[in-house]
């Protein structure tokens, strides 16, 4: 379980989601931009379970640490965690991959000897 701190206010949830959040935060940071993500959580007064709109980017101020939350299950959602690395996926800057392989010469349809 992963504590969350974020503007003056401290949530519970599990550390997939926590991880994912911060790694969402940090590669909308890279790209100068911001965006709204809703978490579960349970909130540790009273253990109740609840929903969070975290805005982050840039400015934010979002910092977790492993905590042993005794008696509250992890907090779970594997298709949150999903959204948020293909969120993560389609921020990272593209760079281009060299092929290791030739080209296969017998399939180039291209006569060499044409005039241009």
């Amino acid at each position: 379980m992963e504590r969350i701190y974020y503007a003056g206010d401290r949530f519970l949830t599990g550390t997939d989601i926590a991880r994912a959040l911060v790694a969402y935060a940090a590669a909308l940071a890279q790209q100068g931009s911001a965006g709204a993500i809703e978490i579960p959580v349970r909130h540790e007064q009273d253990g109740r379970p609840g929903v969070v709109n975290f805005l982050v980017g840039p400015a934010s101020q979002l910092v977790t640490e492993s905590v042993e939350a005794d008696g509250y299950d992890e907090v779970r959602d594997e298709a949150l965690v999903a959204r948020l690395q293909g969120l993560i996926a389609e921020l990272a800057p593209m760079h281009p991959v060299a092929s290791t392989s030739a080209p296969d010469r017998d399939t180039v349809d291209y006569d060499w000897t044409d005039e241009v």
